[in-house]
């Protein structure tokens, strides 16, 4: 039994601090302003200037992508292709692996204002496969080496482009699928143990992960499922998988179903394949891309709905918003129910229609407000290819917290990295300021909302009694500092069912083992 003494920040249903908090065999048993009698005698924290609140959960994220790509080289805050060069060149020399894989490349961030090239690879990793994954992880550039491995396969789909070594669309998920299926799971392993303690040295204590890309008979997410059952550090992992067969979902006892790549309903902004009502300012006749037809996208919600599933889809263009929004409106129509708590993933640029929808429907949204004048994808050139009233439009926060629709905040991982300090500072220091919300609800999105998104409300997310306690120990009361140094908080410990978090990092066959004989269902 511990006592917290110092400021307690709930973030209950009326934002209260409390001055004193009990923890007692992993439960939250008393919080409040004076401590009872009974509690005289138990170990008192004293927090002094710094704050307890409830852990983080990002709300949406690729797991498997992300540990593999955290394993491997990060160019993210390159600011050349000389430099990235460079940096692929010193990987190679020390990796022994024979596929490299970096990640975070940008045009828009570096000097030339171009990808990388095939040919620039080649020039400092001619030996081994190479490839640099786009920051959005919608695109990437191979050397030849792994082109001429690939090529048979992808050469008569779309988005290949030999010339400059840039794969999208069709021609990214092959190799994506390569690449994904070259790793051990034993690695694989590994990798996620090592992600795991990332994120919880930024104050996460739970993730929702998009998993069933690349992997033969969709093994990432029953790997994932064994992973969430191994952890004995009180981490949790939820798992949403991505293809649109429910069968997926229903044969693995999962009751969600959902994510990007197969249900994704469009590209991404830095490909110019979001789908556009309008067409993007900065070409003709060009609207992105629309994956599926109105009618495929409704028959999937419905045949989900009715299975008691819940749903998420992503969509950044408004015109993906639009059929999103429409499609779990005819499923909710057909099959009503009450609490289903489908999302739909990013919406970057919701409209009006969509909107009335979400709020009469009670749609939720897992958003990234990471995206928020984001180095990799700035405003200028978002502004650029779709004009200032659209700019002005996006990823619009406040105007969804207005119309009473729950949001929730996530990284999106690898595009981003997991910070919730990060995805606080951008909510709150908006560069739209119109969209700016307060410090109350962007700490609100980033904890309690991200637990109720998967249902997981009543036992985490909040500090109150008979909860467990899921918390982090913050270098100050956010609720007290000015909202232009939210991005100077520092999470200094998590604590998971009342311990501090320990390192999920040790024997991975005896890892695996336990996760096949655990009957938990904390997935």
């Amino acid at each position: 039994m511990k006592c917290y003494k110092g400021s307690i920040v709930t973030v209950n249903e009326h934002n209260d601090v409390y001055q004193y908090l009990v923890e007692d065999q992993g439960r939250i048993v008393f919080v409040g302003n004076e401590l009872p009698a009974q509690y005289d005698n138990v170990p008192v924290i004293d927090l002094g200037d710094r704050a307890l609140i409830p852990s983080f959960v990002d709300t949406h994220q690729h797991f498997a992508s992300f540990s593999t790509f955290h394993a491997g080289l990060n160019v993210m805050d390159a600011e050349s292709n000389v430099q990235i060069a460079e940096m692929v060149r010193d990987f190679a020399k020390q990796s022994s692996a024979k596929t490299l894989i970096a990640f975070g490349a940008s045009p828009y961030s570096v000097k030339e204002r171009r990808l990388i090239s095939r040919e620039e690879l080649d020039a400092v990793c001619p030996d081994k496969e190479i490839m640099v994954v786009k920051y959005d992880g919608h695109a990437c550039i191979v050397n030849s080496r792994l082109l001429e491995k690939m090529n048979e396969k992808v050469k008569d789909l779309r988005g290949y482009h030999p010339d400059t070594g840039e794969m999208n669309q069709e021609a990214f998920f092959k190799f994506s699928d390569y690449i994904s299926g070259s790793l051990s799971l034993i690695e694989l392993m590994k990798n996620m143990q090592s992600a795991v303690d990332f994120y919880a040295a930024k104050g996460i204590g739970m993730i929702h992960t998009v998993s069933g890309v690349g992997f033969t008979m969709n093994l990432d997410i029953t790997f994932e499922k064994i992973f969430a059952k191994a952890l004995r550090n009180g981490f949790q992992v939820r798992v949403f998988p991505q293809p649109m067969d429910i069968s997926v979902a229903l044969k693995r006892k999962l009751p969600r179903i959902g994510g990007c790549f197969e249900s994704a309903l469009d590209g991404c902004f830095g490909s110019r394949d979001a789908a556009m009502n309008e067409p993007y300012a900065d070409v003709e006749d060009g609207n992105g891309v629309l994956y599926y037809s109105d009618e495929k996208v409704t028959d999937f919600c419905k045949r989900a709905n009715r299975a008691g599933l819940q749903i998420e889809m992503h969509a950044i263009g408004d015109k993906a918003f639009d059929q999103a929004a429409r499609a779990l409106k005819a499923a909710l129509d057909d099959y009503p129910r009450e609490d289903h708590r489908h999302g739909i993933i990013h919406d970057c640029l919701p409209t009006e229609e969509g909107i009335g929808i979400c709020r009469e429907y009670g749609i939720q949204m897992p958003m990234q407000s990471a995206f928020i004048n984001w180095k990799q994808e700035p405003d200028e050139y978002l502004e650029s290819i779709m004009g200032h009233e659209r700019w002005l439009r996006l990823n619009p926060i406040k105007t969804f917290l207005d119309n009473g629709i729950v949001v929730s905040f996530g990284s999106d991982a690898p595009c981003t990295s997991p910070d919730p300090i990060v995805w606080m500072d951008r909510a709150v220091n908006n560069s739209n300021a119109a969209q700016a919300i307060s410090i109350r609800d962007a700490l609100r999105m980033c904890t309690y909302n991200g637990y109720w998104t998967t249902f997981d409300e009543k036992e985490r997310g909040s500090l109150e009694s008979g909860k467990i306690a899921d918390m982090v120990i913050l270098s100050a009361n956010p609720y007290e500092i000015d909202r232009k140094d939210i991005g100077k908080l520092k999470v200094e410990k998590l604590i998971l069912g009342g311990r501090e978090y320990q390192s999920c990092k040790g024997n991975v066959l005896k890892a695996i083992w336990n996760g096949l004989t655990n009957g938990s269902k904390a997935y």
